[in-house]
């Protein structure tokens, strides 16, 4: 019989680099001294860490992978019987935005660093988003006080959307003014910017369509002002933004996906106790859908790559190996592999906040629903699907290895009798939903995995089937969940130990993982 290795579910859940590259500020409740030049570039790299973990989280939960051969012990993982321990690490985006409060409360008033202070709420934005998105009611008002205010209040989730919305606008204006003003504005350089290199242009874009994002997630759930649904002439992200200060394979300074899934900077192996879920290799080997291109790039052995359903445990389930099935390439040697396609690349690779291919999609949805007007739904849709071959086929350099056009091209031709790929086959605005999110799933795949698991409890697509007998072709739900929805999914993470023991009092009581549901979710 196969050996059978036990893990702590803790672990295996948490899955992120628990060191900060550039970090200056180890303690949140005391105020750093650095300037804006210095706290900006590791605050952006302690997101792009932050979002490491919250791909690993939403990766198990949506479909994206399961449990491997040769482990067991999974426990919550597979039952989804989450306490204050599981996914605690989330929580860990308050440190980031501490350093982004920090950058604000240094430039306030001070004319020459408004483009800091812009960029700075920008990503704090960003940051709050992804708690709203986990916990639902966060601290926000009283929140990023340091030690003036140990137990802050939690805040309504569809307010803090709709101030996240007004931020996002204050920080446009901002940058507008300060290009504008005959008052020099001290630039952001590709030193201080590990994202855009101080290209504020393409902030305008992230800014944008962050918002955007904000306002499709919060689509009838958030009271938003006439002001908020307007976009700074920039437009939406045409291209990815990724963050990469430097990555390269030495200790604490790798990719974090790398340094999770790949190899650790002495070549020794990640993580090896998930694999491909069957659910999602369904719309890849012609279950599904038909698209060897994105197949091959993204997964090892493609297409023979072997998945397993979440929560199966037996000897017979294959074990991952070196390097994990996300890394596509016959190099498995981890002190000189890298270089490679999909979504590990290598260790030098940058780190995706928010793709084009998410940007179009979002964009797709926003003109069915109503909220932008004037777009072509099909050539969005279209052009969100090009993005996710453009990106997957990037090398760590973002050279492009093959055709990702040509491929997407054959993609759409291949499968032309799908509405989820033929966009014109979808006749009614809840086949243009499914066909949207069903795409943006799939691009989302181990990229930015949380994206695809809130799209999911916001929309219930991709479609899953839970009848009696369904297969993990059929469902990503595990096989040993305990959850009493028709879907045999969790709704959320619960709150981390750490706020019931320091801020018990205001903590949000009774959460279910089972039935506590985030605002805007269905």
């Amino acid at each position: 019989m196969k050996k059978q290795i036990i893990i702590v579910s803790a672990a295996v859940t948490l899955l992120t680099s628990c060191s900060k590259f550039l970090d200056i500020n180890q303690n949140p409740n005391e105020a750093t001294s650095a300037t804006p030049q210095l706290i900006l570039p590791q605050a952006i790299t302690g997101t792009a860490s932050q979002l490491n973990g919250y791909n690993s989280s939403g990766a198990q939960m949506v479909g994206y992978m399961a449990n491997a051969g040769g482990y067991g012990g999974f426990g919550s993982a597979v039952t989804y019987s989450f306490t204050s321990s599981d996914h605690a690490a989330r929580w860990n985006v308050f440190d980031v935005l501490e350093d982004y409060q920090q950058i604000l409360d240094n430039t306030t008033g001070d004319a020459s660093m408004r483009l800091y202070s812009a960029t700075a709420r920008i990503m704090k934005v960003h940051g709050f988003q992804l708690l709203v998105d986990q916990y639902n009611s966060v601290p926000y008002s009283e929140a990023l006080k340091g030690g003036k205010n140990l137990s802050p209040k939690y805040d309504d989730p569809a307010v803090i959307y709709k101030s996240l919305a007004d931020e996002i606008d204050m920080a446009i204006d901002t940058i507008n003014a300060a290009l504008a003003s005959s008052v020099a504005a001290t630039p952001l350089t590709t030193a201080s910017d590990p994202m855009f290199g101080g290209n504020m242009t393409s902030w305008k874009k992230f800014a944008n369509t962050l918002k955007l994002r904000i306002l499709v997630n919060g689509n009838g759930k958030v009271t938003f002002s006439s002001k908020n649904k307007t976009f700074d002439a920039a437009g939406f992200l045409t291209t990815d933004a990724l963050v990469n200060p430097g990555y390269t394979r030495q200790s604490g300074k790798q990719n974090p996906k790398w340094d999770t899934w790949g190899f650790t900077y002495t070549g020794s192996d990640g993580n090896k106790a998930w694999m491909p879920n069957t659910f999602v290799m369904a719309f890849y080997n012609g279950s599904k859908l038909t698209d060897p291109g994105r197949s091959k790039a993204l997964y090892y052995q493609s297409p023979t790559t072997p998945t397993n359903r979440l929560g199966y445990e037996s000897t017979s389930v294959t074990s991952s190996p070196s390097g994990s099935f996300w890394y596509p390439s016959s190099n498995r040697t981890g002190a000189t592999s890298g270089n490679a396609t999909g979504v590990l690349k290598g260790p030098d690779a940058g780190m995706p906040v928010i793709t084009a291919a998410e940007s179009y999609f979002l964009q797709a949805e926003a003109n069915v629903r109503g909220i932008l007007t004037g777009g072509n739904v099909q050539v969005l849709f279209e052009n969100g699907i090009t993005a996710s071959f453009n990106y997957l086929y990037q090398l760590p350099d973002k050279s492009l290895s093959g055709s990702p056009s040509s491929d997407a091209s054959a993609y759409l031709t291949a499968n032309n009798t799908s509405p989820l790929v033929n966009f014109s086959l979808a006749t009614t605005t809840e086949q243009k939903i499914e066909a949207i999110i069903t795409q943006k799933y799939i691009a989302m795949n181990m990229v930015n995995s949380e994206v695809g698991w809130n799209d999911y409890r916001r929309t219930h697509y991709p479609t899953i089937i839970n009848t009696a007998g369904a297969t993990g072709t059929q469902t990503f739900a595990s096989t040993q969940s305990k959850s009493t929805r028709p879907d045999h999914l969790p709704t959320r993470i619960v709150y981390p130990s750490s706020e019931g023991a320091y801020n018990s009092t205001n903590m949000p009581k009774g959460i279910d993982p089972f039935s506590s549901l985030i605002f805007w979710a269905l």
